[in-house]
């Protein structure tokens, strides 16, 4: 899909970047980088299970399991966001198996059920970049790519913002991005 200028102008109103913690996050869904149980781990996803109370863990059961490159969203519970949207991201086995497809349908995923659910806001954490060992740059252009993609064909959700909980991927980021726009 090729892209306008004016398309391009309003994409880059609808993304944002944000250095800090996504179980804090004010906005109508958070995606939690899950493992294929749902059962909560490490990262984020232990932090969103701790951050959001024992009731997650219960819906997430019922919910029995998620495979690799798709999701499934529960409510908050006890965090700021609403909704949680988990999606289980790639093993990183050096770029042979399908890794690249699987992280893009993640966020493909999680963007149809935020446009499903009219979401005003949805976060991303980096998925796969902890350790499931994505290279942090090529996880964050298939991320950017992907949105850039979705956006211009979809009302909802109104506002994506990548959440990078350290420097290295907020920086990551912020060239890519300032690269485009």
């Amino acid at each position: 899909m090729i892209l306008s200028m004016e398309n391009l102008e309003k994409i880059k109103e609808r993304i944002e970047v944000a250095q800090g913690d996504i179980t804090r996050c004010e906005v109508d869904a958070i995606v939690n980088a899950a493992n294929t149980s749902l059962r909560g781990g490490g990262g984020v996803d232990g932090a969103i299970h701790r951050a959001a109370g024992p009731l997650l863990l219960e819906a997430c059961k019922k919910l029995d399991g998620c495979p690799t490159g798709d999701a499934v969203i529960t409510p908050g519970f006890n965090l700021k966001a609403r909704w949680v949207i988990h999606t289980v991201g790639p093993v990183w086995r050096g770029g042979k198996h399908d890794e690249a497809h699987l992280l893009a349908s993640c966020y493909r995923k999680c963007l149809s059920l935020s446009f499903e659910n009219k979401f005003g806001q949805v976060a991303f954490p980096n998925i796969s970049t902890g350790i499931y060992g994505f290279p942090k740059k090529d996880a964050a252009q298939i991320a950017i790519h992907t949105v850039i993609q979705f956006l211009p064909s979809h009302e909802f959700p109104q506002k994506v913002i990548f959440v990078c909980y350290d420097n290295e991927n907020y920086s990551i980021y912020q060239e890519i991005l300032s690269s485009l726009f």
